[in-house]
């Protein structure tokens, strides 16, 4: 019998176990019990935390069938199982969903070396999403050459609720993956400012021009049709009228910014993880490095404002069109 098969079906191990990463266990249990060719039990790694009663997160998950911290008031499935242990839960997995912040990712691959199967299938999910509810929701698989991987994974994720389509673009979706929690910190000092939404749409849509045109500088495979998929536009809207970036950086911009995002982010997040701060860091470090600041100005501002050298309100005291610096402009 081969590695990570339990007589012919693929087991699935879940890497994180955050909001999305529960989320994504949801989800991949309902399907694992109905198909055969995946193994029912769907390990979940858990950071292991102590919580306030005194108790362990993984055994509250696996005795309640809930993870009362990050997804409170929803059933995982019975078949879901809490591993606090990194190297067992990987274990025989054939398949691995990786569902965690992206500054954690170098540190969990590297301890995995050697640990997993040679011929593990691996999937990226470091995004946010709010499907919970099993209200229609909707998703992107990338792939590079083997549309018949990609199509198992659609089916892994696939539900009446949550409709997942494969596209050959991985760059394209990684990309829109990470900028769209940039553009959702304007969207949300927008709000923060109480500017209204003509300015909030001017600022997504800038932004959506500036995620594509920065993709496409750095990877000429990137596709424009991508960013008319889920994992586009529709993520993008999404994450600017409801997420974790947006609802953070209306803090900010209500403080006035005398309150760091970071300790807004402890406050407000609960232990989860804000992403477009350090996002916008990195991609400040990537225009600077290139010389491209100019081309980018959304981008640059909001790297500005995440670490006081702006005010909030210089989200919009710029111009896409000929900017004299990065910054200065008006709009």
């Amino acid at each position: 019998m081969a590695p990570g098969a339990v007589s012919g079906k693929s087991k699935v191990t879940i890497v994180g176990s955050g909001n999305w990463g529960s989320v994504a266990a949801k989800l991949i249990a309902s399907n694992t019990f109905k198909l055969h060719s995946f193994h029912d039990q769907v390990r979940m790694w858990v950071f292991e935390e102590t919580l306030p009663s005194g108790e362990k997160l993984s055994d509250v998950i696996n005795r309640t069938n809930e993870n009362v911290k990050y997804l409170p008031g929803i059933k995982l499935g019975k078949n879901v199982i809490a591993d606090p242990d990194l190297e067992n839960a990987v274990k025989d997995a054939k398949m691995l969903v990786f569902v965690t912040p992206h500054q954690f990712m170098d540190g969990i691959c590297k301890k995995l070396v050697g640990k997993v199967n040679t011929d593990v299938e691996a999937i990226s999910l470091i995004k946010g999403m709010k499907i919970a509810l099993e209200k229609l929701s909707e998703a992107t698989v990338g792939y590079r050459e083997n549309k018949d991987i990609a199509e198992t994974w659609v089916q892994l994720f696939t539900t009446p609720y949550f409709i997942v389509t494969a596209v050959q673009d991985v760059e394209g979706i990684e990309l829109c993956g990470t900028l769209k929690n940039v553009v959702a910190i304007a969207a949300g000092l927008v709000d923060g400012l109480e500017m209204g939404n003509n300015t909030k749409a001017a600022i997504m849509r800038i932004g959506l021009k500036e995620m594509k045109a920065l993709s496409k500088l750095l990877f000429s495979s990137v596709k424009d049709s991508t960013f008319f998929e889920s994992c586009g536009v529709a993520d993008l809207i999404t994450t600017c009228l409801g997420g974790r970036n947006r609802k953070v950086a209306e803090a900010f911009a209500k403080s006035g910014g005398k309150r760091s995002f970071d300790d807004l982010e402890a406050e407000m997040l609960q232990g989860q993880k804000l992403q477009g701060v350090l996002t916008a860091k990195e991609v400040y470090e990537v225009l600077s490095h290139r010389g491209w600041l100019e081309l980018f100005p959304l981008f640059a501002t909001v790297h500005e404002i995440s670490i006081g050298h702006l005010p909030s309100s210089a989200i919009v005291k710029y111009s896409e069109h000929k900017p004299k610096s990065s910054l200065v402009c008006k709009l």
